[in-house]
């Protein structure tokens, strides 16, 4: 009955409008340009001088060789078409709108996200590399290095649910969620039981989920709903019947703080599925960490960075900082560092990536990569493959499930030549596998939101954290070492029993793999 209903409110509800508006929006540009190539003739020759003008414009812009092709090949195929939708999407004016907001964000957040110097001296002491890697993250992606924080891995969507249930229960000051994807279910009303109750009692509850990852779970009105409940809510980049590539970049992260003093992230949102109270997939494997101390800062500078993009009133950011008279129990001791760090598709850095092919490039004994999605460019191909090539152990593991085919069967294309140069693929038996986690040589990981795909490391608002030296890594290392024990080890004599169509459509697929 659920599911007959979601479909009736796709169908006849706004979600149905808006892709109606925006088919008829691309109806209108494509007359345009069929009426445009009656006069081809006359000045053909000014668009081809034009398309040569964009393709040495691209060339030699600061971007990824793979999005430069998707460009170019439209553009000298059809310099018409290809000519003015390139000219269309660089001239978006609400995405520079956007750009501004961010960054002015970022700038007010600054102050409370220094570097404290005596954690910088002491990872020098351990590592240079490491303490290199936080050199740049606190310099390109704007947050620094912590210890004093206590870190919690959970190698199932369902363990997290239950503690962030607890924290979500001793909240005192304020709450703050942003999610990819909320879906009502169990799962949500669970939450929302507990936030309504914390907002009547005086508890701040923001809540933040992204217009389109939501847009056929939520009624459009929804935040309207939460707010009748003393709850503030917003919707990040709501989708709007308008042809506009600033819809593109959407809020992938996955965040969760308590009173500045605990928080949650990883690849989880707030869904039945991700706790498999909803089968979809087979078994849903998701993970996902919690964080007590002086890392959570971060988060909650991430939150709000984000949550005023849309809002005209300044932020008092210092107003969200743990309670100075906030106690640390006994066992919130861990050694090691925590790197929390966001990544936006508003700037020239991809953080997500650089962290992940830090991790692959310094690895000594093993690499593992757990990813739902497997999209990758040259350069993380060539990580990928150098490191097995140099006797690194190099296992990704994989849905046997998936949950969308065309981008398994894209996925499954680069099969072949990782397979080929030592590295393992491992695809996951009993389902899908959502989580987003990489390990190496028992002293480092990163545990986020960000996918091995384009969308993650290029196009989408993603978070995640580093970790170095904790004892947290040997929960993760078990996790892997279970995982393991579930998985099929993919060969080469597997792939050669595919289907030639299916194996055809994965390398046609590649020419789009930027968009997806």
């Amino acid at each position: 009955m659920k599911q007959i209903k979601r479909m009736l409110r796709i169908i006849f509800g706004r979600t149905m409008f808006v892709v109606i508006s925006l088919m008829i929006q691309i109806a209108i540009l494509l007359a345009i340009f069929g009426m445009l190539r009656v006069y081809t003739a006359y000045f053909y020759g000014a668009f081809t001088l034009l398309s040569a003008f964009l393709i040495i414009y691209i060339l030699n812009k600061e971007q990824n060789p793979s999005f430069k092709m998707t460009w170019m090949i439209p553009i000298a195929a059809v310099p018409v078409f290809g000519s003015l939708f390139y000219l269309f999407v660089e001239l978006q004016i609400i995405g520079r709108l956007m750009k501004n907001k961010h960054f002015a964000n970022i700038e007010q957040s600054k102050v409370y996200l220094e570097q404290d110097p005596d954690v910088t001296q002491k990872l020098l002491k351990i590592s240079k590399g490491n303490t290199n890697l936080a050199h740049y993250i606190k310099n390109y992606g704007h947050y620094p290095a912590y210890g004093n924080t206590n870190l919690q891995y959970f190698p199932l969507g369902e363990l997290m649910f239950e503690e962030m249930k607890k924290e979500l229960e001793g909240a005192k000051r304020f709450i703050f969620i942003e999610f990819f994807i909320i879906d009502q279910g169990e799962m949500w009303d669970s939450i929302l039981e507990i936030l309504e109750r914390k907002a009547g009692q005086g508890v701040e509850v923001r809540v933040m989920y992204d217009g389109m990852g939501s847009l056929t779970y939520l009624p459009y009105h929804y935040c309207n709903h939460l707010r009748e409940k003393g709850i503030k809510a917003n919707v990040f980049s709501p989708v709007k019947p308008a042809l506009t590539t600033y819809q593109n970049n959407r809020d992938h992260r996955k965040i969760l703080v308590v009173d500045g003093h605990t928080a949650f992230t990883g690849g989880i949102n707030l869904a039945d599925e991700y706790i498999n109270r909803r089968v979809r997939f087979g078994h849903w494997k998701d993970s996902g960490i919690m964080l007590k101390g002086d890392a959570v800062t971060s988060f909650t500078m991430m939150f709000l960075q984000m949550w005023n993009i849309s809002e005209k009133k300044e932020e008092k950011f210092g107003a969200y900082l743990k309670d100075p008279e906030y106690y640390y129990p006994l066992e919130l001791g861990m050694d090691g560092f925590v790197i929390p760090y966001g990544d936006s598709p508003l700037d020239q850095e991809t953080v997500g990536k650089q962290v992940y092919l830090d991790i692959i490039h310094t690895a000594r004994r093993y690499v593992y990569i757990m990813t739902p999605y497997l999209i990758l460019d040259f350069e993380m191909i060539n990580a990928l493959t150098f490191a097995a090539k140099r006797g690194v152990e190099t296992r990704i593991v994989m849905p046997r499930i998936p949950d969308k085919k065309f981008t398994f069967l894209l996925s499954r294309s680069h099969y072949k030549e990782l397979i080929k140069a030592g590295v393992q693929i491992l695809e996951y038996s009993p389902g899908f596998i959502h989580g987003k986690v990489f390990l190496s040589d028992d002293i480092k990981a990163a545990v986020g939101t960000i996918n091995m795909d384009y969308r993650s490391l290029y196009l989408h608002f993603e978070c995640g954290t580093y970790i170095y030296k904790n004892e947290v890594i040997q929960e993760i290392q078990k996790d892997f070492k279970d995982t393991f024990r579930q998985c099929h080890l993919v060969s080469l004599e597997d792939l050669k029993e595919d289907p030639c169509y299916e194996k055809f459509a994965g390398r046609v697929l590649r020419l789009f793999s930027p968009l997806m």
